[in-house]
């Protein structure tokens, strides 16, 4: 896949711009959360990165597969603390300031291994979805693009204090969408992926680079952690 073929990525607010270099400290998780060979979210993971990279940001590309970990048991946790895996998967999201993450759907819900992702990643203090700026996206076969598995998605994430991006991209009719170059054919969804990403960004950078508020986030009422107060960008 050719970043600057403007057939495929045309032009709108990922596009570089004469400041593009500003982002180049701007670190972007891009993870599948399909391991499948021949995952359509894998290759729409691989667009997205693409697109990150194109928009002056650097993009850390991964899939589920490179983080393997076995079911979330609390008595495994307790003998054996957080598995190599979970705990591989927490150090690249501490690396990251932004995450986007490509979903299946599996029975209109989430995948049962990036749940169990999530729940053992949660374990890891301080946690690390905390505060983290996320965009979803998925791809299916079917009319919807995934986009119920996106809604269940939320939830956990948004739980765990991760601030998911109001917009969400589903591809429907996903293995008929991506041209030989791994590019998506139709001109107008390529347009709108590209700008929700480039939208995206800009959020995320924002959060990173103008913070002008103290936060304390806390995962339930009556939640009395010591987890320190965080910098956020919000009024």
């Amino acid at each position: 896949m050719n970043p600057t073929d403007t057939d495929h990525f045309p032009a709108d607010p990922a596009r570089p711009h004469e400041d593009a270099f500003s982002r180049s400290s701007l670190r972007v998780l891009v993870l599948s959360g399909s391991s499948r060979t021949g995952s359509v979210n894998a290759r729409l993971a691989s667009l997205a990165a693409a697109l990150v990279t194109r928009a002056g940001a650097v993009a850390d590309a991964a899939t589920l597969a490179d983080f393997p970990m076995p079911l979330y048991d609390g008595d495994a946790e307790a003998d054996e603390g957080v598995p190599p895996g979970a705990l591989a998967l927490s150090e690249r999201l501490d690396a990251a300031q932004a995450l986007v993450i490509a979903s299946p759907e599996y029975n209109a819900s989430l995948p049962g291994a990036l749940k169990n992702a999530v729940d053992w990643v949660s374990r890891r203090r301080p946690q690390p979805f905390k505060d983290k700026q996320t965009l979803l996206v998925s791809a299916s076969p079917s009319m919807v693009g995934g986009n119920r598995g996106l809604w269940a998605l939320r939830v956990p994430l948004e739980h765990l204090g991760a601030r998911v991006y109001p917009d969400m991209f589903s591809l429907a009719n996903a293995h008929h969408a991506f041209s030989e170059n791994g590019a998506l054919a139709d001109r107008g969804l390529a347009e709108r992926l590209t700008s929700t990403i480039g939208s995206f960004l800009a959020l995320a950078e924002a959060d990173t680079r103008y913070v002008h508020l103290r936060h304390c986030w806390y995962e339930f009422l009556g939640d009395r952690t010591d987890a320190p107060v965080t910098a956020r960008a919000e009024d």
